[in-house]
């Protein structure tokens, strides 16, 4: 797209405002309105931000601003709120790129990434849930009928939903995604929309306009959109798994391999890069599932809907839903990261970790195509199988102990993110808690 061409697009579609867009480092959509008639400001010099006032830009109150640079390839319009178009902008402060800033981050990865001919592709399959707040506060499906124990494909749960659902569809689709299917999920009021996969920087992009789209519309409607991992105990959480493959300057799939002795369709190149996730995994948990509550996912046990589809465990195999790593024939499907990941940050480390993998030409030995939430923590480890963190602060722990993520992604922003996420830990350490109330107040 040229200045002329974005100049075009800003007319025809009536745009007053130009939102100016980067991420925090919780991956949260961070905004200036910029009247249209500044846009090119944007484009050169950028909107300035106070970093230090963003969770984790690595900024002091008096440090030089954080410059939101528009990346021109990105603008669009905004179709639930009209007069607006958004541009995803990179950090610059001095005039340089901002290490803190986790797009850049990616980018840089998928820099080193193109040196070798090669581009990584992702496809994302976000879950989410409808949500209500009950007159007590409670929170509760949107849909009031959404109630069966096994409400997983059910219709009428999607039926009831669809005002929601044809109008993020539509907002989507607008802007160019290809929407090709959207699913009742197995908790109550929980949903899964599927976009087709692209290139790793445009799929994270979308995916932070996808969260910013079904958040307001969500709100327009009276309902709370939430991309929470577990905030119903007893139903299933919402995971964000990572369809993954590289391609070469063809575009030819370097993972696919027909030849493949044990039948997943997987090359030795994939292979190499699949041990790498699984050799990273602790530390890796901690950036795919960032928050305190993406540890009420990661367990083994069933949900009253049915299995939690979550993994507890270091494994991977075929069709199997209960690994680490699910190989749908010719490609790698990560299901350890949540929705609450930033996606940047997230595919930079799933990157920097499955390279390490072909570079030191790791073997992930054989897939485990059996039922994990069925066996025990002993009879797993005699099968070589390790369990994944179980808390935040387990996660942080190995991310600090593992380099590659430092030596990767940047010292400064890992150091970052522990930081931030410490300080998150320390909170809900903290905190009082309904059921320590009940359980504790008049028990002595």
């Amino acid at each position: 797209m040229t200045r002329e061409d974005a100049h075009r697009l800003l007319e025809d579609h009536g745009v007053k405002f130009v939102l100016a867009q980067f991420v925090d480092l919780h991956g949260v959509a961070k905004t200036k309105a910029v009247p249209a008639a500044h846009f090119d400001d944007v484009l050169d010099a950028g909107a300035g931000f106070a970093g230090f006032a963003v969770w984790g830009m690595g900024q002091q109150p008096h440090d030089p601003e954080f410059m939101a640079v528009g990346d021109l390839a990105t603008l669009s319009p905004v179709p639930w709120q009209p007069g607006y178009a958004r541009i995803v902008c990179d950090g610059r402060v001095g005039g340089q790129p901002w290490p803190y800033d986790t797009r850049h981050v990616l980018k840089e990865q998928l820099r080193a990434l193109g040196d070798r001919g090669w581009t990584l592709n992702t496809g994302l399959e976000p879950e989410f849930m409808l949500l209500r707040r009950g007159d007590d506060g409670s929170i509760q499906p949107a849909d009031r009928t959404d109630l069966l124990d096994k409400p997983c494909y059910d219709y009428k749960g999607l039926s009831r939903s669809r005002h929601f659902i044809e109008t993020l569809v539509a907002s989507l689709q607008a802007v160019g995604f290809d929407v090709y299917q959207v699913d009742h999920e197995d908790a109550n009021g929980q949903f899964e929309i599927n976009f087709t996969y692209t290139d790793a920087l445009t799929s994270a992009d979308r995916y932070v306009f996808f969260r910013m789209a079904a958040g307001e519309i969500a709100r327009d409607l009276g309902m709370i959109c939430s991309f929470m991992p577990k905030p119903m105990s007893s139903r299933t959480g919402s995971g964000m798994h990572i369809h993954l493959s590289i391609a070469d300057e063809q575009g030819a799939s370097l993972f696919e391999d027909e030849s493949d002795r044990r039948g997943l369709g997987l090359s030795e190149l994939a292979y190499h890069f699949l041990a790498g996730l699984l050799h990273h995994a602790p530390a890796l948990t901690a950036l795919v599932a960032p928050s305190v509550n993406s540890y009420k996912r990661l367990v083994v046990g069933r949900a009253l809907s049915g299995a939690t589809w979550a993994p507890a465990h270091v494994a991977y195999g075929d069709n199997n839903r209960t690994a680490m790593v699910r190989v749908p024939h010719g490609h790698l499907e990560l299901r350890l990261s949540d929705s609450s990941c930033n996606p940047y940050l997230a595919t930079a480390a799933v990157l920097a970790a499955g390279l390490d993998g072909v570079d030191r030409r790791l073997d992930p030995g054989d897939p485990h195509n059996l039922n994990l939430y069925d066996h025990t923590l002993e009879q797993l480890r005699k099968m070589g199988i390790g369990t994944l963190p179980q808390t935040l602060r387990e996660a942080l722990d190995a991310l600090a102990a593992d380099p590659l993520f430092g030596d990767r992604l940047g010292a400064g922003v890992v150091r970052e993110f522990i930081a931030v996420k410490e300080m998150e830990w320390i909170e809900y350490q903290r905190h009082v808690s309904d059921w320590e109330i009940e359980r504790y107040l008049e028990y002595y």
